[in-house]
């Protein structure tokens, strides 16, 4: 693959390096009251856009296909929205002891809170050959149940900012997030052949709003000199990551291939993906609204910007071998049922 193909391919990653060098560079612009005045740009304006964009590219009318497979999808969401956090925060009490950063470490909680993401999942499974038609309920599913269910856990783990009380913090998950995704698949309904035909870049303006996002998160964080990034911290934080994420993939693929499960090899690797990828697009609006008037956002949202390009890059590399795995069990059970 060429220089170019690779950046067009990798170019959101490429974009949250350069957004947070060009904060660190001119963080004026973006910070609260400056230019660019991200409490209504962003808190409202942006915010809205990526809900109202989710809602109008998830294709809820191609779900029907998997909706009843009920144990596959309580297994997926339990693990995503009950045991992952829980296990998360059973971790962070032994780290707690530990010299890494403490906003770092409440990072990695909120990480753990956020439900599956819409796009990762899906492309992942479908590459390897799996239950797409599981993969892209649960990720539409899981979208829909983290509107209630992530603001929930981030506050029962973490609580909030005391300036902001929990009513405005609901109501305006309500008005930003609600509204504009009940919009979006409202709208959906009337332009569904438009939309089918065309094929609007739904995920490209989501990334690109998604980088003002995080370009003014990191605007606060450079224009406060009192915070400071632990370079020690950030490299241990990233070992945690891809721990926690090869762990719980094999963990979910040890579980899901006992001989008495009930799930097959493509319900398998729907389930490895679904059960351990994170919401990156869903996540940063939230985490901006419900830790609204914190000085170390930024440092929480770190381990979400990292867990994100880990899972693509380790999604990516097993591939290949979960599809030779896939299939050679299909093989297995097609030689059995023919004996």
């Amino acid at each position: 693959m060429g220089l170019f193909a690779r950046i067009r391919k990798e170019w959101f990653i490429i974009g949250i390096v350069l957004v947070i060098l060009s904060a660190k560079v001119h963080p004026s612009f973006g910070i609260k009251g400056g230019p660019l005045k991200p409490e209504i740009t962003i808190s409202y304006i942006a915010v809205s856009l990526i809900f109202f964009n989710s809602g109008l590219s998830l294709k809820t009318e191609e779900l029907t296909s998997a909706l009843f497979h009920i144990r596959l999808h309580l297994f997926i969401q339990s693990f995503t929205l009950v045991f992952f956090p829980v296990s998360v925060w059973l971790l962070l009490r032994v780290l707690a002891l530990s010299s890494i950063d403490q906003w770092l470490l409440r990072g990695l909680q909120t990480v753990s809170c956020m439900p599956p993401p819409v796009s990762s999942a899906v492309i992942l499974t479908k590459a390897v050959g799996g239950n797409e038609a599981a993969a892209i309920f649960n990720s539409a599913f899981g979208s829909f149940l983290g509107i209630v269910v992530t603001p929930v856990l981030l506050l029962f783990f973490l609580g909030s900012s005391s300036s902001v009380p929990f009513s405005s913090i609901f109501s305006q998950l309500f008005m930003t997030v609600v509204v504009p995704l009940v919009l979006g698949q409202v709208c959906r309904g009337f332009l569904r052949e438009f939309l089918d035909r065309r094929k609007p870049p739904f995920g490209v303006v989501s990334s690109c709003v998604l980088l003002m996002i995080i370009y003014t998160t990191f605007c606060d964080t450079f224009n406060n000199s009192s915070i400071q990034l632990d370079p020690t911290s950030l490299l241990f934080i990233v070992l945690i990551i891809f721990s926690i994420q090869i762990s719980f993939m094999l963990l979910i693929f040890t579980f899901s291939t006992r001989s008495n499960s009930s799930f097959s090899p493509a319900d398998t690797v729907a389930i490895v993906f679904c059960s351990t990828h994170k919401s990156l697009t869903l996540g940063i609006p939230m985490l901006k609204i419900v830790f609204a008037g914190f000085e170390q956002l930024s440092l929480i949202s770190v381990p979400l910007l990292i867990y994100h390009p880990v899972q693509i890059l380790l999604g990516s590399v097993l591939v290949p071998s979960i599809r030779t795995w896939m299939m050679s069990r299909q093989k297995a059970h097609s030689f059995l049922d023919t004996v």
